[in-house]
């Protein structure tokens, strides 16, 4: 009955054009949805496992092109990781400081969290030389916020641009513990350095303007690491070297994924969607907050602990939205959420604006600009701040021709725009869903009912 609204036409293999019409009587959506696993708990499970001793089982592993790449360089160092699926990945580590020499630069694909978690534990390996790159998307992103500290800490690391782009190279030296103060909330940014810390003798300690996502946290902890947190200074440290032991990671639903239904079942009418397994760590349920001040109607049910990750079911049933404003120390804790948040506002009565979120402007796009431009050319009335927008709902939004820029947010939001607007919605190079969420468009197909 969907396949009337949506239709994907693929050009020359890789390209694809994703049309979306709603009826002109309008849809609803229905049913329980399954999300894929949590992208950050994926990479780190795989970069830990790799470096720890004995096996490490992975169970949820998701399977999006990041992930793979994170595989693909932790096994050109050495490590054994069994064919990537969701049911198990065995993980056979090779114990830390054990990275071999790769005979072949390493590839992080469009992966910034793999490049620059992996900077960290390269920079740290002494005797052994490593050169990394990515795609041309991440070849435009910053690596100084990640080299600047591991230089401090004796790293020798050479790139475009005085270091701070990749292609980069790293010859690996034995490092001296800091104190960072990071600039900016970033747990790329603080997992880095305390990777770097693993192997570093003595305390290695980072601090944060505001707290950051803390799944490296707690997944050091569980592998065996030393850690102390301090959450009044947002302060982590450290003591270094440590050995990893394997263990059994149980991956949660990723709440970023999920996000998009979430704005889905509040904005299109009379739908009620029930999200199964999502992760809900606090340090990275601000979407939450945020659609809860909006007056969205979300509930959590059957709330358990999983491998010492928080996960529930999440119930969202449409509901009309009330415009608020999104800024300050929330914003670390949905940096991701905010180009689905965007299509939110656009629903909601009153001007909605986001702040402090001039990270946006450095991730796979500059999401600021072409989530602006994109819902504009759709109808909506969005300005773009330094830092952000302001968005003015209630404005009707008309089908046209939009595009992902090649970044898997953007793609996915402009599909949940565009079931609720009049007309055929054209999402060039929708591709890029597969990055983080490879059954996006089937699982859409599933949940409309006209």
């Amino acid at each position: 009955m969907s396949h009337s609204v949506i239709t994907v036409e693929t050009q020359e293999n890789v390209s694809q054009k994703l049309f979306i019409q709603p009826p002109t009587s309008g849809l609803s959506l229905q049913g329980r949805i399954r999300i894929p696993g949590d992208k950050s708990i994926s990479h780190r499970a795989l970069m830990l496992g790799a470096i720890a001793q004995g096996q490490t089982q992975i169970k949820g592993l998701l399977l999006g092109e990041d992930p793979c790449s994170t595989a693909s360089c932790f096994q050109a160092m050495g490590a054994e990781i069994s064919e990537l699926n969701s049911e198990l990945v065995t993980v056979t580590g090779i114990g830390l400081g054990n990275l071999q020499e790769p005979t072949d630069v390493l590839n992080a694909g469009n992966s910034g969290t793999t490049m620059r978690l992996m900077l960290g534990l390269l920079a740290s390996h002494p005797g052994r030389f490593f050169t990394v790159t990515g795609d041309s998307s991440l070849r435009t992103r910053p690596m100084s916020r990640v080299v600047k500290p591991l230089q401090q800490m004796g790293a020798q690391i050479w790139g475009r641009k005085d270091g701070s782009l990749a292609p980069l190279a790293i010859s690996g030296q034995a490092l001296k513990p800091i104190h960072y103060h990071s600039p900016i909330a970033s747990a790329q940014v603080k997992s880095c350095i305390l990777l770097a810390g693993l192997l570093t003798e003595g305390q290695t300690t980072v601090t944060e303007p505001a707290l950051s996502r803390d799944h490296s946290e707690r997944m050091l902890k569980a592998f065996g690491a030393k850690l102390d947190i301090d959450p009044q200074t947002h302060s982590v440290t450290i003591t270094g070297p440590t050995q990893l032991v394997g263990q059994t990671v149980v991956v949660p639903g990723d709440i970023s994924s999920a996000a998009f239904w979430l704005v889905a079942g509040a904005i299109v009418p009379n739908s009620e969607l029930v999200i199964e397994n999502v992760g809900v760590n606090p340090t990275r349920t601000g979407i939450l907050e945020a659609l809860a001040m909006m007056g969205a109607d979300i509930q959590r049910l059957n709330e358990r602990e999983v491998a010492g990750e928080p996960v529930a079911d999440l119930r969202v049933r449409s509901s009309r939205l009330q415009s608020c404003t999104i800024a300050g120390e929330i914003i670390p804790r949905l940096i991701d959420e905010i180009p689905i948040l965007s299509v939110a506002s656009v629903f909601a009565t009153g001007t909605t604006v986001i702040k402090d979120a001039a990270e946006l402007r450095v991730k796979e796009s500059d999401r600021i600009a072409v989530m602006a431009q994109q819902l504009n050319k759709m109808g909506a009335k969005v300005t773009e701040l330094p830092d952000g927008m302001e968005i003015t709902g209630g404005t009707p939004l008309v089908g046209t021709d939009v595009d992902s820029y090649t970044d898997h947010r953007i793609a996915m939001s402009l599909a949940i725009a565009a079931l609720v607007a009049t007309g055929k919605t054209t999402i060039q190079r929708a591709e890029a869903a597969s990055i983080s969420y490879p059954n996006f468009v089937p699982t859409l197909e599933t949940v409309i009912s006209q």
